[in-house]
């Protein structure tokens, strides 16, 4: 589990490239167009492999979202109640939300939906880090934006393959920006590459021009860049978790306008004032960047995207990993934490400073436990406890971190704040940093009063990353889906069926999320 294996799928497949020396926005453009409708295209030119793996993103993010509404987390409940009460444009089908029936305001019900999905930040990653190709800005990434498509095949009478096309679509895009223009270094937040991606194929799978398309991606850049400052500050707000949700939102308004006539900036990768050229400074008639995009195969950059098996920030997963492991090799050491004299965490940046941040070890919301390792650690600790009080084994299954894991009590826990005081993280340096993106480096050894020195090997590639045991992965990835559902729904299992979107018609593909969901307004 923590050795490298060889990453799937991707090398099979064509690409292109779209260099820095032209209008990248227009060629974005004619690349959708291309991609969704070019002589009828259907799924059959993508990869298996590619379809498969978004059919479980896209699952994934489901039982993520039905979960955050089930248990009425603030920021999605907001949004959706201020998306039922609004109605679809003149002339438009509208959009769903999740668990309702009645049409309402697309955009809005976009907004909604990713608010959903997004709110455990449980759903997939992505690192952006292509080194074959060179490509290694790591900026990060989540499988947030599924929605817009759903949203735009409802508009457009789109069925399931082609509501496939346009998921691969947005996760293509936003992925390839991710290697190659680090946002978070201009203190920009990851998510308005997807804004870019939502843009473009809200906009093409409409039916749009390649102008109206330009007109979109240039009005998101120019009039809608979300900044970090909403991840800023002791303990964070909803702004965090919906900040996908709203640039979704612009990025449909954006579509909308460019195809009722609206003219936004063009050629704006190349424009000296727009944030790419502003930050990375490059001669006239250049953006920083050359594009590549897949075309077809398995060529796309969704197969070094990750999953995360609960709730917990991604950077995380290989110091979980590192317990998970240590329980296997020693489990006897856990049945009673209170001989655990000190665990000694060491990782790498950028994951030192955002989840190691000393103002998130005493988390006080939701959103702050689980961006704090200390807590995370503590937490999968008391796990690996009860699991094996219960007879269980002590892996990913029974340590899996769950909403009620984030709950106030959780927070407050005597026990976890113990723990906590045990734990210490320090930067592993330049050896560590070296394996990141390609991989989640850590590693995490434990004083035992009897024992003595436990653990202290390096993880690299944890359960869920896109170099680890697919097959097991994708096992449990199904078991997180039934968890977070469960009680939220009558059955689990019938949900993932009626959620897959191949080979669903327009009307299924159209009523794709109008299932109840226990604790909601029907609308």
């Amino acid at each position: 589990m923590t050795t490298p294996s060889t990453l799937p799928g991707p090398a099979a497949g064509a690409t292109i490239v779209l260099p820095r020396t032209e209008n990248q926005a227009l060629g974005l453009a004619r690349y959708c167009v291309d991609f969704l409708r070019s002589s009828g295209r259907t799924t059959a030119d993508i990869g298996q492999a590619t379809l498969d793996r978004v059919e479980q993103f896209h699952l994934d993010s489901v039982g993520c979202g039905v979960s955050a509404l089930s248990h009425r987390a603030n920021a999605p409940t907001v949004l959706r109640r201020e998306a039922l009460d609004t109605s679809p444009s003149a002339g438009t089908r509208g959009g769903i939300c999740l668990g309702a029936a009645r049409p309402v305001a697309v955009e809005k019900a976009v907004a909604a939906n990713a608010s959903a999905v997004r709110e455990w930040d449980s759903n997939g990653t992505n690192f952006g880090y292509d080194a074959a190709k060179g490509r290694t800005a790591g900026e990060f990434g989540h499988n947030d934006f599924y929605p817009v498509a759903v949203a735009a095949a409802r508009e457009s009478g789109l069925d399931g393959d082609a509501t496939l096309r346009v998921m691969v679509l947005i996760d293509e895009i936003r992925g390839r920006l991710a290697e190659v223009f680090a946002l978070r270094k201009y203190s920009i937040d990851h998510v308005h590459h997807g804004a870019v991606a939502c843009a473009a194929a809200y906009t093409a799978a409409l039916g749009g021009t390649v102008e109206q398309i330009e007109s979109a991606i240039g009005m998101i850049v120019a009039h809608y860049v979300p900044f970090r400052a909403i991840r800023a500050g002791h303990q964070l707000s909803d702004s965090k978790g919906a900040s996908a949700a709203l640039s979704a939102e612009v990025a449909v308004m954006c579509g909308r306008r460019a195809l009722a006539g609206f003219l936004g900036p063009r050629d704006v990768f190349r424009n000296p004032l727009a944030i790419y050229r502003l930050n990375e400074p490059c001669p006239d008639g250049q953006s920083p960047f050359d594009l590549e995009l897949g075309v077809s195969g398995d060529a796309f950059a969704i197969h070094s995207m990750h999953f995360k098996l609960g709730l917990y920030e991604h950077q995380s997963a290989g110091a979980i990993q590192a317990i998970v492991d240590a329980c296997e090799a020693r489990h006897e050491a856990f049945r009673d934490l209170n001989r655990l004299r000190g665990i000694r965490v060491k990782i790498y940046e950028p994951a030192y400073s955002i989840i190691a941040d000393p103002a998130k070890r005493t988390p006080t919301t939701r959103q702050s436990a689980d961006h704090s390792l200390p807590f995370i650690l503590a937490k999968t600790l008391l796990k690996a406890r009860d699991a094996l009080a219960a007879g269980q084994a002590a892996g990913w299954e029974s340590l899996m971190l769950l909403p009620e894991d984030y709950s106030d009590d959780a927070i407050g826990d005597r026990e976890v704040r113990s723990l906590i005081d045990r734990i210490s993280i320090e930067h592993g340096g330049r050896d560590y940093d070296a394996l990141y993106p390609d991989g989640i480096p850590t590693s995490v050894a434990i004083e035992h009063a009897t024992l003595g020195l436990l653990g202290g090997g390096l993880v690299r590639y944890p359960l869920g990353h896109a170099r680890s045991d697919a097959a097991r992965t994708a096992a449990v990835v199904d078991l997180k889906f039934d968890r977070l559902v469960a009680g939220a729904v009558d059955d689990p299992r019938r949900l993932r069926e009626r959620i897959r979107v191949a080979g669903r018609s327009p009307q299924e593909i159209a009523e794709l999320y109008a299932f109840p969901i226990h604790g909601c307004d029907p609308g």
